[in-house]
This record gives structure tokens, sequence and C-alpha cells, in this order.
């Protein structure tokens, strides 16, 4: 909440005005009292906008919608006027946050309060089916929750049968990743109470795992996917998949109604609890959005006399200019490729042709908790959106989503702990590990005023992002890729830190390892020239500093051969006590533990960490058992009970490669903003500036310390130990040394 501005009116229509809620480009938010004492959040709009007879044309169509509907779940117009020069919306005041902020900051729902989510959302659509509409724009960022139940909001492109098409008609309504695949086609004609019903099972499949179905990123590929591909539920509980997966069925004809919906996941048991407590539903929220909530009401209900702001002789925009309404954070992504009107969202082509009142007032950066920045809307405690930006869907899928998993699981566990000054959300964005992706990625999340931005592990994305954020004066948190691929780029950049030990030194573990055992002085590298730049680092440095101070001898295997036979028969030829494999692939590793093994040699064999994969395992059999590879990440297995139980309970299987390393780094953010005061006005560019001073120190995190280098550099020191040697086992890696 914000003060009013020097030239805010102290009343509209009656009602008045208290606070600001948020302003953007075309209009301001209030929370505003009837003159019964209720409080209201009543929308404007800018009379330049409201000039536009089309634009006037849906308010009107909104202002009807919304009046003509009746359900407790829906939250009701109580007075507007759609003639005024600047007009006004004004609805009961929710004070709580929206879907986004409560998944995105708290983590997912439990599978009860998801049942309980999905039945009173579904009830809400019937009463709005039943009313001849369609919502069209059903997402998280339009569902508030309440003390009793969630409310469903934002009529403003809600389609009423024979209504007159405002859109052009090649327009994707809707908000991609949350629309039905008739409504990514544009097929107008085609929409209908089932596309719904399809929105309705994003939303509960994104409550219920945190995930949009048909993944995030860019605008265009989310509405291929949706459109040609299955949905992603593997992390969906068992028993709500099955609804939900019926829900997102590619044919409308083939979906329940909203109506089978709610009397399916109407769960006996939290009915039995509603009539116990006199049909409340005041226990339905997780403890910690119970406390946002009562906290937000209590400041609502607190609100002090009316104080005026100073407006700026600049003539910049008033205080809070792009602050989020009441509605909470927004879910879209501006497009890039097809015409698509993403409604509810943050583009500015939004304005042009045409979104619902609410969509209009939440343009702008920054939102309580989603997509945007710093920015706190509606009381409790700022927040502050940390970015996620990696390969989710591509070649390196698993160890994105091993990273976004651990950083989750930090924002959730910082947001638990009490006596927090701040609140943390991450805002995940899936890169496909491609320049394209990385530049869309990056442009995305600065428009969106993310604090700061993790992840970025596949050189492609990470080059093509960089600039972006450098300009953006926005911190890049590396945490698998150690910024090699970085160096020399242009602009030169200062705002990158590295959470990992560089790829170019992988052979100093692998050297002090074999210097550690008895008689080696005599080694020999099979040097994989597949491996390109990698294998060639490690080769040199083998080179230069031998095992045990003794000698070394290089044997090297064309890239474009499979034969491994004749290098280790040279490798043999020259008396070698242990063997360096410096390729990067799991199965010519494999290889070359066959051929060591068909030659009779079994001395010490050792890797690096790219080669060292199920593959290998699958592969080698038992002659892979005992190779030592060296590797620039923890084993999450020998990490902090506490973060394994909890990574296990959320996401049902152990925790993956890197998932410690993100989940330090989201800590190592949150120590930064605490440095900084952890108020909501602070900028990108003091956290990446804050990364950087020495002042406080190392940070001790659960994978590793990290303590940086001073240089002006953005390397750790070597202080502390930032490799670790894996052996190879029957069933897995074991954890040597670190």
């Amino acid at each position: 909440m914000r003060p009013l501005a020097a030239d805010d009116p102290e009343d509209i229509g009656g009602h008045r005005l208290l606070t600001r809620l948020g302003a953007g480009g075309m209009g301001v938010v209030y929370l505003a009292r009837t003159g019964g004492g209720a409080l209201v959040a009543l929308k404007t709009i800018h009379a330049q906008h409201a000039a536009d007879p089309a634009f006037r044309t849906r308010f009107r169509r909104e202002v009807t919608a919304v009046r003509g509907l009746t359900g407790r779940w829906l939250v009701p117009v109580v007075a507007a006027d759609a003639e005024a020069r600047e007009p006004w919306l004004a609805t009961e005041f929710v004070p709580g946050p929206s879907l986004v902020e409560a998944v995105d900051g708290f983590g997912v729902l439990p599978v009860a309060a998801v049942r309980t989510l999905g039945s009173r959302l579904a009830e809400a659509l019937t009463a709005v089916h039943d009313a001849g509409l369609v919502h069209r724009d059903v997402k998280p960022g339009n569902v508030l929750l309440a003390l009793d139940g969630p409310r469903l909001i934002d009529f403003g492109i809600a389609y009423a049968g024979g209504a007159t098409v405002l859109t052009a008609p090649d327009a994707v309504v809707g908000t991609p990743g949350f629309l039905a695949p008739e409504q990514a086609r544009a097929r107008a004609g085609e929409v209908g109470p089932a596309s719904d019903v399809f929105s309705l099972g994003c939303v509960l499949a994104y409550a219920a795992s945190g995930r949009r179905p048909f993944g995030g990123g860019n605008a265009a590929g989310v509405l291929f996917r949706t459109v040609h591909e299955e949905p992603d539920l593997a992390e969906v509980p068992g028993e709500l998949e099955t609804l939900i997966r019926a829900c997102l069925a590619k044919d409308p004809a083939e979906r329940p109604t909203v109506r089978e919906v709610a009397a399916t996941l109407d769960d006996p048991r939290v009915s039995l609890a509603r009539n116990i407590s006199g049909g409340r539903d005041e226990g339905w929220l997780p403890t910690a959005l119970l406390r946002v909530v009562a906290e937000r009401s209590a400041r609502a209900l607190d609100v002090p006399t009316p104080r005026r702001a100073i407006r700026p002789e600049t003539g910049d925009d008033a205080p809070g200019a792009g602050d989020s309404t009441s509605s909470g954070p927004q879910d879209a992504r501006p497009p890039t490729r097809r015409r698509v009107l993403l409604m509810g969202g943050a583009a500015a082509s939004v304005v042009a042709v045409g979104g619902g009142v609410t969509a209009y007032l939440t343009a702008g950066r920054g939102s309580d908790g989603g997509a945007g920045g710093s920015r706190g809307s509606g009381g409790g405690l700022p927040v502050h959106t940390l970015g996620f930006q990696a390969d989710l869907s591509g070649s390196d899928k698993a160890g994105g989503v091993a990273q976004e998993r651990g950083a989750r699981l930090a924002v959730e566990q910082h947001n638990k702990r009490a006596g927090i000054t701040f609140r943390l959300a991450l805002n995940t964005v899936d890169d496909r590990g491609d320049a394209a992706g990385g530049d869309e990625a990056a442009r995305g999340l600065t428009e969106a005023g993310v604090s700061a931005v993790l992840g970025l592990g596949k050189a492609a994305s990470a080059l093509a992002a960089a600039p972006v954020y450098e300009e953006a004066r926005t911190a890049m948190v590396l945490i698998s890729a150690d910024g090699a691929e970085l160096t020399g780029s242009e602009p030169d950049l200062s705002t990158v830190r590295v959470t990992r030990g560089p790829e170019s030194t992988l052979a100093v573990p692998l050297v002090s390892y074999l210097s550690s055992l008895p008689k080696v002085d005599r080694t020999a590298v099979i040097d994989d020239l597949e491996a390109g730049q990698t294998g060639s680092d490690l080769t040199t440095l083998v080179r230069r500093s031998p095992p045990g101070g003794g000698e070394t001898s290089v044997h090297s295997v064309e890239a474009d051969s499979n034969d491994f036979a004749a290098a280790v028969r040279d490798a043999l030829a020259a008396k070698a006590q242990a063997v360096v494999f410096s390729g990067t692939s799991p199965e010519r590793a494999a290889r070359c533990a066959r051929a060591l093994a068909e030659a009779g040699f079994t001395g010490p064999r050792v890797g690096i960490w790219h080669s060292m994969g199920p593959a290998f395992l699958q592969q080698a059999g038992t002659v892979g058992r005992g190779w030592v590879f060296a590797a620039p990440f923890t084993d999450p297995d020998s990490v902090s009970g506490t973060f394994r139980a909890a990574y296990r309970k959320k996401y049902g299987t152990g925790p993956g490669r890197w998932s410690p390393e993100a989940y330090d780094a989201v800590g190592l953010l949150a120590r930064t903003l605490r440095n900084l005061g952890g108020t909501a006005d602070i900028e990108p560019g003091a956290v990446a500036q804050r990364l950087f001073d020495a002042e406080y120190g190392a940070y001790k995190g659960i994978a590793k310390t990290l303590r940086f280098t001073t240089d002006g550099t953005n390397a750790l020191k070597a202080e502390e130990p930032v490799y670790s040697l894996f052996q190879a086992e029957e069933q897995g890696f074991r954890l040597l040394d670190r």
C-alpha cells in the first residue's frame, strides 16, 4: 500500500479513497471504503485510454458480465461507472495472496488444499457457464486465496455466445501455459466451457507440482506444446493425476464438465470438517499462508488517515507505478513469433488490442511474489523474486530440473523461517539450453524486474543471456557452468558470480589423488579428441604436473574412432602405472574401460564428471568398478540430512546433482538481500554490487563454503574444497574424498 498522490481525488462515486494498491500505464487501483464502511478495490482507467470506443465497449462488457454473476467463489462488483470520464469498477477487497505468490513463495499446496481449490474454482466456473459466459483466462494470477476459500477474478476477456468479437481473428486470447489448444489455435468458434476446464486442469497441476504442465519460456513454444504434446504431470501426486490428465485432453469433448470436476474433487473428509466448523474453510490453507492472509487483513483494517505523497516535478509516473494490484502477479510473457494476446500479463501489446480491467492495471514492473521483482502489494513482508533460467526440456533437462528443485526448496525454507524481514519467490524460465531461448529468457526476467538470476547451465544460453543481464545490472549466479565461455565476451561482464570450481583445473584433484597412491610415477593419458577443449585442458595439465612428480605419456584416440585398443597398447608399452581418460562421453569411457580390462591393466583409472553417468556403469559393467572421477559438485547424499529429507518429501526422490549447489546459491542471494536491509526498494544493481563485497566474508552452504576472490574476477578461492572425487561401484558412484 502507498499513500495517495497529491492529485488523487478524495472519493470516487461515493467511495472514500484510503491508499493506493497499485498503478500502471492504464490506471490506478485504490483501497477504498464504501459509505457503509466496507473495503473495496476500486480500479480506475485513465481518460486517454477510455477515449478509445473499443476499449470502453470492452469495459462495459466486463462490468455487465461480472455484475450478472453470483457465486460464493467469485469476487462481486459492488459498484461501477462505465460512462465516467475515467471509468471505474469497485469489487469486494480480497486481502489474500494470489495462487502464483503462494506457490512461488511457499511451495506447492497439500493434496487436500488442491482438492478444495479445484472444487471451489469448479463451482465458480459453474456459475460462469450457467450465465452463458466463458472466462477464457483461468490462471494462477487470477485466483486469490482467502481464509474461507479461493476467489476467481478478472472477467475482462470473458466471452458470451453471440457477442461481437473485439479482437483480431488470428489473436490468441488467454495466457500461454494456461489456455486450451483451441485457444492456442486462435479458433474462437471452438472456445467454450470445456476451454475453462482445460485451464483449470493447468492451474491444478501448477498448484500441486509447482510446474506448468506445458513448460515455460518462449510463448510460441508453450503454445506449440499445448497443441501437440502431452502434459508433463510427473510431479503431480498420483491421486490427482487422473482427473488433471482428463481435464487436459486435447479434444474438448473428452474433458469432464466443471460439475464433474467439482464432484470428483469434493473430498468427504473436507466436507465433514466444513460441517463441523459451521461451513467455513478456514483451515484449508497451510499455516504459513494463513498467516499471510491474516497479516494483510489486519493491515487493511488498520489503514491510517489518507496521506498525500508529493508528485515529482519531472512528470514521471506516480510513486508505485508498475506495482501490482490486489489481484496479485500475472503469468504472461510477451510474444515474439506470433500475434499472441497475453491477457492479464505485462506485455505492452495488451493495451492495443484488449484485455481485462485487472490486466490493464497490473501492467508494469514488480508484483507480489510473481513475475516481478521486490515490490509488494496489499501488505505483509516485501517479496524479492529470484529468476531461475536453465535447460528444462533439452539435453540437460536432468541437471536443470535438479537445480530448479534445489532452488525452489531453498526459497520455501527461507519463507518458513521465523523472524524473516522479507520473503522470496522463484520465477522459472526454460531457456532450452540454446541461444534463442537464453536471450528470450533473460529479456523476460529483466523486464519482470527480478532481483537476481541463477542457473544458466549451458554455454549457448549463457552467452546469449549475459549481455542482457549486464545491461540491466542484474546479477548472474552460475551453478553448473564455470563461466569460461563468458571470458572475453562483449561487453565485459561485471555481474557474474561463479559458485563452482573451474573446468580447466579438473585435473588438479586427479593429480592430487594419483600422487597420494604408492608406486605411481608413470601416468598415461588416453586423450579422447572428441572431448575438445575440456579434454585438451586436462591432458595439458597432467602432462605439465605429472602425478608423483614422475612422467606422463599421451596416447590419442581420434574423435571419429571407437577403437581404444591401440591407445591402450601404447600406454602399457610406456609402462603406465595409472591411466587418465580425458573424454567427456560415458559411452566412450566405457569402451576405454573394456579395452584396459582386455589388455590386463588393473592399476588406477581416473576420469572427469562428464563421463560419470549411468551409461558408463551399464556399458562398462564390472570392469568399470573402481574408476575414480573428479567432479565440481558435491555428493547430494552427503549433505545436510535436513535438506535430503525435505527434498525427498517434496519431490519423492533423492536430491539430484547440483541441487545442493542451487540451494546454496539462493542462500547466498538471500544473505545479500539481508545485508541490503531486505526492504522493498532494493534494485538489481545493488544486489549485483553487494555480491562482490568482501566485507561479508565466506558463505557457508550445505554443499561447500563459498569464498570468492577479491581481485576483480568472479571465481571461487581455492581455500575450501571445491571438487569431489567419486568412485564407481555396482549401483552408482560413492563419494571418495573432497
